[in-house]
């Protein structure tokens, strides 16, 4: 069964906007999953480790017959495949694809977490996210991706 999924993409390290697109290319070549929709690239200060290099961070919209852990192995494969190398929480990366929403599906597994748990916290997952996909409906919050952008913004205030 095909399920839209959508996946946050992020780099800061090397030719970001390359590396962005070249992540969007395999996550369109993995088996039964098509990329459908895709964000701007949006630059922004790192975020909880802040003495690095900005990111350029994107959203892209799938259709897709992988089962969440399957999505979840191929985008750590892709990571890998493109030379990501594990150093501390959110440092420094070459690529970063996370999995934000799998269809309305709530998920909280030792591996995995859907919806993703701190998208609500994140300008440049909502960011990007409300572009293309304004009225995704969070299962959990019961609020479209606007409204929880609004609410992000009215926070930071």
């Amino acid at each position: 069964m095909k399920t839209t999924v959508y996946l946050a993409i992020g780099s800061n390290i090397g030719e970001l906007s390359k590396n962005l697109d070249q992540a969007v290319q395999a996550v369109d070549a993995l088996e039964g999953t098509k990329v459908t929709k895709r964000s701007a690239n949006l630059s922004n200060a790192a975020y909880g480790v802040t003495d690095q290099d900005d990111f350029l961070n994107g959203v892209i919209e799938i259709i897709t017959d992988l089962a969440p852990l399957d999505l979840l192995k191929a985008i750590k494969k892709i990571e890998k495949e493109m030379g990501r190398t594990e150093t501390y929480r959110w440092g420094p990366r070459l690529i970063d694809i996370d999995i934000i929403f799998y269809g309305d599906i709530v998920l909280d597994s030792q591996e995995l977490t859907i919806p993703h748990i701190d998208m609500v916290n994140r300008d440049f997952v909502l960011g990007p996210l409300k572009e293309i996909a304004p009225n995704k409906k969070h299962p959990i919050y019961k609020k479209t991706v606007s409204e929880l952008y609004q609410d992000l913004i009215d926070r930071n205030q």
